[in-house]
């Protein structure tokens, strides 16, 4: 026994509550016992539950046993019982243990007090292991529970993006067409310039909806953070609202740092949001940038960091601050002090994950009732920026001759891209699924130069038609275009396979559509086309 235990005796005869209490020491009990002689003073210990078990003589001056365990259940019902009184027939030892008491122990003979006790002990351990067993299920299971609700705002988000993205194409492929044949002081060209401005805006939007419920596939490229800071001010100050002033403090030097940007706009969005709820009354938010020689690692990582340069990311708010002990489990996963249907516990999980994997570490300091500042390391480096290639685009939309097969099963998607690549010169041949596109085929086959195909679609995939056209034939080159994000994947070095992520616009399409046709079998592809799209060829294949 490591830990002292803590007894109630109730028993007017002082020499033999010692005696009980030198014989619990010597038997490798370690104990400390109060001794009670009244109903009283036995009531106004019981009030206090301070005991691990009570011990009590069954005969007392005007106060029998039943009464002093009755008042025990009704008082300390958890506290365990135990009667060490003097010699008694063996018809009242069992009425009180029926009656709920643990054991009732003769002191003319104390030989069995030890086990008894040991017994209760081990009876104890064992309900408090139950009990958290049963806690670590409930956990579980509300653990569980918010990871199932997480997956399902996930493939809402993923199917909200696919019709989402659709629309975009639309109005944003209408849109530029309208300009392309607008001149430069056309009355309504400002006009139409806002729609095309608006298109886009949506596209970041639900580009970021995507990435906050991961169906945002991540590719790690060298990027500035004040650059990507820049472009996501504008939505985090529509999240803080206006009672929470948000400064922007970036570097007077270009930090470069090479991640994802999508994750730094996570890291920056979880905190951000943390320090808007640590401000219910409104508040101040800066966001930090800054070069630093860190010679240190710091509080929050997962290995040791090397010396050397690292771009430093900071958050610093006004709020109530976070306490010590909380702060131990901050990076807990589903660790939360926020209300059950405000918080799931994985924002600062998360943030650690992605500041760890990308070879940085974090500090926090905080205080209570003036604000919490989360300092983010992140290494530099001194190559250039790469500048993101989501939409590629033609400086002059270069047309041809060749056939090409429109599979989409959005009509307004589908006759815009007819339309447009009609105008280009291209002969068109559409169909509005995978099983009429194999139909519609069958004459065109051997003119038949590239497939224009959507991947998600009722009946038959574009894989699926994909792998279907190219055993008639091989040398098919095949254009797939999504609005599902993680459809995006990497393929295995076959230059007759490319894709294109939705929403995009005419013109954009047709120089990616020129540039497949053009490619010759043994083109060599760069890093960047590398890592679109090997793990589409895998399941094309």
């Amino acid at each position: 026994m490591k830990s002292v235990l803590r007894f109630l005796h109730l028993e007017p005869n002082k020499k033999d509550s010692d005696r009980i209490g030198t014989m619990l020491t010597e038997g490798g009990i370690p104990c400390a016992i109060r001794r009670v002689g009244t109903r009283r003073a036995f009531i106004s210990a019981l009030s206090k539950a301070e005991f691990d078990l009570i011990l009590a003589e069954f005969s007392l001056p005007g106060f029998d046993g039943t009464c002093a365990l009755e008042l025990a259940q009704t008082l300390t019902p958890q506290v365990p019982f135990i009667f060490v009184t003097t010699a008694r027939s063996e018809k009242p030892c069992l009425e009180h243990l029926r009656q709920g008491a643990v054991d009732c122990v003769i002191k003319e003979r104390p030989g069995r007090l030890i086990p008894s006790v040991l017994r209760v002990l081990r009876e104890r351990t064992a309900r408090e292991a139950g009990k958290r067993a049963e806690e670590a299920f409930h956990t579980g299971e509300m653990q569980l529970r918010r990871l199932q609700r997480l997956e399902a705002v996930g493939r809402l988000a993923g199917g909200l993006a696919h019709d989402f993205n659709n629309l975009l194409t639309v109005i944003m492929g209408h849109s530029q067409v309208l300009l392309s044949e607008m001149s430069s002081d056309h009355p309504l060209r400002g006009r139409v310039e806002e729609v095309q401005n608006a298109g886009e805006r949506a596209r970041i939007l639900i580009r970021q909806l995507l990435l906050f419920s991961r169906k945002q596939p991540s590719e790690s490229k060298v990027v500035s953070v004040n650059a990507v800071l820049a472009d996501f001010e504008t939505m985090l100050r529509r999240l803080i609202g206006e009672d929470i002033q948000l400064t922007m403090r970036p570097s007077t030097e270009d930090l470069c740092i090479k991640v994802d940007p999508s994750f730094i706009e996570q890291i920056v969005m979880n905190l951000v949001v943390n320090a808007r709820d640590a401000m219910p009354q409104g508040g101040r938010v800066a966001i930090e940038t800054a070069s630093i020689g860190l010679s240190h690692t710091p509080m929050y990582s997962r290995t040791t960091m090397p010396v050397g340069e690292y771009a430093r990311l900071s958050i610093i708010d006004t709020g109530c601050g976070i306490a010590p002990e909380v702060q131990a489990q901050i990076f807990t996963p589903f660790f939360t002090t926020k209300e059950e249907e405000k918080g799931t516990g994985l924002g600062l999980s998360t943030v650690f994950d992605i500041v760890t994997q990308s070879g940085g570490g974090l500090d926090v300091t905080s205080k209570i009732g003036e604000g919490t500042r989360f300092d983010i390391y992140l290494p530099r480096v001194v190559s250039g920026v790469e500048f993101a290639s989501e939409m590629p685009s033609c400086v002059q939309a270069i047309g041809g001759h060749e056939t090409v097969l429109l599979v989409e099963d959005d009509e307004g998607v589908r006759a815009l891209l007819r339309d447009e690549l009609r105008k280009l010169g291209y002969r068109v041949v559409e169909a509005r699924n995978g099983i009429e596109a194999c139909l519609v085929a069958t004459p065109y086959i051997g003119k038949l130069k590239l497939l224009l195909t959507d991947i998600v679609m009722p009946g038959m995939s574009g894989t699926e038609l994909a792998r279907h056209l190219r055993m008639i034939k091989p040398e098919l080159k095949i254009l797939f275009m999504s609005g599902y994000a993680d459809d995006i994947g990497i393929r295995d070095g076959d230059m007759a396979i490319a894709y294109f992520q939705k929403p995009f616009t005419p013109e954009s399409l047709a120089g990616m559509v020129r540039q497949l046709l053009d490619r010759q079998p043994n083109d060599h592809m760069t890093v960047g086309q590398v890592s679109e799209t090997r793990e589409l060829h895998r399941a094309f294949k």
